[in-house]
């Protein structure tokens, strides 16, 4: 997609603020690779606390989370979904969908070949951003009975604000394609005619900081005070998030702030589950009547649902842990330790195995980031699923207690990032005031060459249209030529929360004729900074496309052309959020338009 400027010759008039009515209803979505929430809240209900959803279809009992799961019947129409598709015994043509919210993780999304090669293949036909968008209607579609159920009222659902979690490592692209897919699925609709900033109501949030607004708020539980900075490791099924921030003020006045660059890497709980997976397909190796999709989905249940949060580590070494078969046949071998139907594992092989290496690079993931902060922390709060492991809390403890003085979870871990985003919404103002950059920004342009460029890189100076000797860096490919960078933002950065990034840009028009700019934005997860294009990895986010014909600066000298051409002035300004990245053309000041992000995966 591409920007095009105003044509009308008054300035954008700037969009109300988000937060101005505060009887407006607020539901927030915790979208795991694992299982979801949904939480809502107005000053209206329930004296402004967060309620969250606890009925579900497919039980008649009350659950916190419902299984990320879809169910698809051979022409890929959905048979069912949540608790009902993970419950469903074996259909014939039916495929049973899960963890495809890991398919939108930077590396994969880059690459297909980087999917981890363990996750389930996708339904024919289907992507994961497909299977995403049948998810959230789902969802949704309940949500908004249920909403309307509890509070007794028809709930004006059309015009709430949606908060959506995200994980801290994916990128802008990610995040895009949760915001296309959440809007596809119909979270925000226009309500009314004349809405045209319906798609504002929804909300991006990353998970580490939906997570923090929620413990900062506890100020009695974790003895948290103005000054003093805390880490937040959200253990989710999927991921693990890292974000440290500043107690800046607190209840009524509660603000934080971030400190450094986030961080989060693949190694959530559901790492576990693949792990013992492959333990299990080793040890029966030898018995393939027990290797089969179903009696390994049996496996799994098992181990997911009983020992995993359980389990203590090394004081469980020489404990057995026994896993009943799904198939009676073939019952014993008592060398892999199958006897009468059971699968016994020693304690210590399950540590080895399966624990160890996913708690490890937790622990690594919590010193690197420790490593990024130049202030003593004070606290670092374990919030999601996972955290709710007692060998990973107890490591967690074991490593950092001598550093940190209080390493904590709260009661209610598994649900701190979901009442998070939605108290973030009720408070109905920026909770969070700066934001770190997580990653660098840059654009790849021609610019003038200069005297470093003539000494570094003369083979790349030529002559533009206008007679001016630019750089355009090395070669990449036959008669493609790549330009040095300007950063828009560097790594690390500390920004006000909406703070625009503004660049000044200059076109050189030919003709009247010669009215699009062109910029592709990239993106680097280096510290270094970079001249030229081939000084490090960098990776292309996204392009816009700018018609600047409507600009009255452009249109004054196209009604009255020169030989020699003219050039156009304007700005562009980048914002970053906690999780997406938005563009604002800018002329003398005033806001022309949004951009719109072409993104590329």
């Amino acid at each position: 997609m591409s920007f095009t400027a105003r044509r009308s010759s008054p300035p954008m008039v700037p969009q109300q603020s988000a937060y101005a009515d505060e009887r407006k209803l607020s539901v927030s979505i915790d979208f795991g690779a694992f299982s979801d929430r949904v939480a809502y809240g107005s000053s209206r209900i329930a004296a402004g606390k967060v309620q969250q959803i606890l009925n579900w279809p497919g039980s008649f009992e009350t659950f916190r989370k419902i299984p990320t799961c879809l169910l698809y019947d051979q022409n890929g129409q959905i048979l069912a979904w949540g608790i009902e598709a993970k419950n469903a015994g074996p259909i014939p043509g039916a495929i049973k969908c899960e963890w495809f919210k890991l398919f939108l993780e930077p590396q994969a999304l880059r690459d297909e070949a980087n999917v981890d090669p363990r996750l389930p293949a996708l339904p024919p036909g289907k992507r994961a951003i497909d299977l995403i968008v049948d998810f959230l209607t789902c969802l949704w579609d309940y949500a908004r009975q249920q909403i309307t159920r509890e509070i007794g009222a028809v709930a004006d659902l059309d015009t709430a604000d949606v908060w959506l979690t995200v994980p801290a490592a994916w990128d802008a692209t990610g995040c895009q394609m949760m915001r296309d897919a959440a809007i596809t699925a119909g979270l925000v609709r226009s309500a009314m005619p004349g809405d045209n900033e319906w798609r504002e109501r929804l909300h991006i949030i990353s998970e580490p900081e939906a997570a923090a607004v929620h413990c900062a708020a506890m100020t009695d539980v974790h003895k948290l005070s103005p000054n003093q900075n805390f880490m937040i490791c959200d253990a989710g099924g999927g991921t693990v998030d890292l974000a440290v921030y500043k107690v800046m003020g607190m209840l009524a006045n509660l603000e934080i702030a971030e400190l450094c660059a986030r961080s989060g890497a693949n190694c959530g709980s559901l790492f576990l589950d693949l792990r013992f997976r492959e333990l299990m397909k080793t040890l029966l190796a030898d018995h393939p009547a027990h290797l089969d999709r179903v009696s390994l989905a049996n496996f799994m249940e098992n181990f997911s649902e009983t020992e995993k949060l359980r389990y203590m580590g090394e004081e469980d070494d020489d404990k057995m842990f026994h896993f009943t078969c799904f198939n009676v046949e073939d019952p014993d071998d008592p060398a892999v330790g199958l006897i009468n139907g059971e699968v016994t594992i020693p304690g210590n092989l399950l540590r080895r195995e399966v624990f160890d290496p996913v708690v490890d690079e937790v622990l690594e993931l919590i010193e690197a980031q420790t490593k990024k902060v130049d202030q003593r922390l004070d606290a670092l709060l374990l919030v999601g699923g996972f955290s709710a492991s007692e060998y990973l809390f107890r490591k967690v403890q074991e490593h950092f207690q001598a550093r940190i003085r209080v390493i904590a979870r709260p009661s209610d871990c598994d649900t701190a990032t979901l009442r998070g985003a939605a108290q973030y919404g009720l408070a109905r103002r920026p909770l969070v005031s700066s934001v770190v950059a997580p990653r660098s920004y840059m654009l790849k342009v021609k610019l003038p060459a200069e005297g470093e460029d003539w000494l570094k890189r003369p083979g790349y100076i030529r002559e533009n249209d206008a007679g001016v000797a630019i750089c355009e860096n090395r070669q990449a490919a036959p008669d493609t030529r790549e330009p040095p960078l300007q950063y828009l933002v560097a790594k690390g950065a500390i920004l006000r929360k909406g703070q625009r990034l503004k660049t000044m840009f200059c076109k050189f028009s030919q003709t009247p004729s010669d009215r699009m700019f062109v910029a592709v934005l990239y993106t680097s997860d280096s510290d270094k900074i970079m001249r030229y294009t081939d000084e490090g990895e960098i990776m292309e986010l996204c392009q816009w496309t700018i018609d600047l014909g409507a600009l009255p600066s452009f249109q004054r000298h196209a009604n009255a052309p020169t030989p020699d051409g003219f050039y156009t002035e304007f700005e562009l300004g980048l914002e970053l959020d906690s999780a997406e990245v938005r563009g604002v053309l800018i002329y003398q000041g005033q806001d022309w338009g949004r951009v719109v992000f072409d993104y590329r995966t």
